[in-house]
């Protein structure tokens, strides 16, 4: 690799871990109706690093000198294009302050930016597809290629949700703060769900090449210690971090060396993070702390069962099935059901499994849910019934799901055979 290509993969990765500090800075001064300009501002100053650090070398504070050529960016938009009239005065003076505070002070004020763009991104107001697109391009600095690719979508339809959610932004005049208490629980709600729906895209893609996307798995357990980390934290957001963590400490184990679907109860459990799975328990511990239950402490609870087991035989599936009836208490969805019949399977046999798998078959959500004849094609093959298993491997290949997954399907469907 060439210097010109190390000094260019080194500012792609800079402004990858700074864009969303960046970005959300230049929000507050500006006000969230400038969003585009803030937004603007960063990728000329990336535009900038990229012509003249081949040349004139590497700067001593990279991170530095991105912020600066933001803020002198922004700073012209804001002379050359104007303002309100009343906020340019206050602008430009917040955008030429000297800043006299201390490393640990400015990275302690670039955190707090970011969170407050994180709620912003998930106001309820937005529309919900439209929070992760949104988090994504302004928190976490992926561009719309990146994120349309990562949801199998056309990058034209992700840059129109975007326009349509910074619409939204101006039209509600949102601000650029943390919720207010009355509003703390609700908004908070709508940020923890929108890290949650991250997560999954990365942990279990839908469709496309790749079972699993690490870069979103990763940046969704950021974006959750940052707010677990902050003020406006509580019980639930350390549950979501602890199941967010347990999750990812299975990602090296998932899929093989040739990149093919491995099932948990297969896996190597060698290759399990230990570091993540420690932070996943000491974030339980911390979850417990509140009186509520939410649906995260419990589907937490599940994955350290999981994690705890040190092979699949030593799996307490009983404790698991408990836990899956807490969980369809609080939220008794379909995919949730499908979820539970495989530790009914664990515990109470086949035929026990079955019959709860037929009482779900018609729910809305599962029409087209391939996991749900993939079920009845590893449970009718359990029992040694290869053709009807062979059937229902078939049905789940005519459904929608990644390469990976298909690949794992043609090879029980082989199996059956």
């Amino acid at each position: 690799m060439t210097e010109p290509q190390q000094i260019a993969g080194m500012v792609d990765h800079l402004f990858r871990t700074s864009a969303g500090q960046m970005v959300s800075y230049l929000t507050r001064v500006l006000g969230p109706a400038h969003l585009d300009l803030a937004e603007e501002a960063v990728q000329d100053a990336l535009v900038k690093a990229l012509q003249s650090w081949p040349y004139a070398g590497i700067p001593d504070n990279p991170g530095g000198w991105l912020m600066q050529v933001a803020r002198n960016r922004a700073l012209d938009i804001v002379r050359h294009r104007g303002m309100a009239a009343e906020k340019t005065g206050e602008i430009v003076a917040e955008l030429t302050r000297a800043n006299p505070a201390g490393e640990l002070q400015i990275r302690d004020q670039l955190r707090d930016d970011e969170l407050r763009m994180i709620f912003l991104c998930c106001h309820p107001v937005i529309s919900r597809d439209a929070r992760v697109a949104l988090s994504l391009k302004t928190v976490s600095g992926f561009s719309v290629e990146e994120i349309a690719r990562a949801f199998l979508c056309e990058p034209a339809a992700i840059a129109q949700r975007l326009v349509r959610a910074k619409r939204q932004i101006r039209d509600a005049n949102i601000r650029f703060e943390l919720p207010p208490k009355k509003e703390l629980a609700e908004r908070l709600d709508s940020v923890l769900e929108s890290i949650y729906l991250l997560f999954n895209e990365g942990y279990t893609a839908h469709a496309g090449d790749d079972l699993v996307r690490q870069d979103l798995c990763v940046e969704a357990l950021r974006l959750a210690m940052l707010v677990a980390d902050s003020a406006v934290s509580d019980p639930r957001a350390h549950a979501l971090v602890a199941l967010l963590a347990l999750q990812a400490a299975r990602l090296p184990a998932r899929v093989d060396e040739h990149g093919e679907l491995v099932l948990l109860e297969d896996q190597d459990r060698s290759k399990w993070d230990q570091r993540l799975i420690a932070l996943g328990f000491r974030q339980l511990m911390q979850s417990a702390e509140g009186g509520a239950i939410s649906t995260y402490h419990v589907q937490a609870a599940i994955a350290s069962m999981h994690a705890q087991a040190t092979d699949a035989s030593a799996t307490d599936w009983p404790k698991i099935l408990i836990l899956y009836d807490d969980l369809m208490a609080l939220n008794p969805s379909a995919v949730i059901a499908l979820n539970r019949a495989i530790a009914v399977w664990r515990v109470q046999g086949v035929g026990a499994a079955m019959r709860e798998v037929v009482r779900i078959a018609n729910e809305p959500a599962l029409a087209n849910y391939y996991l749900l004849p993939a079920t009845r094609g590893r449970l009718l093959l359990e029992i040694g019934d290869r053709a009807a298993a062979a059937a229902e491997f078939r049905e789940a290949l005519r459904r929608k799901c990644s390469e990976p997954e298909r690949r794992f399907l043609l090879r029980k469907l082989k199996q059956c055979e």
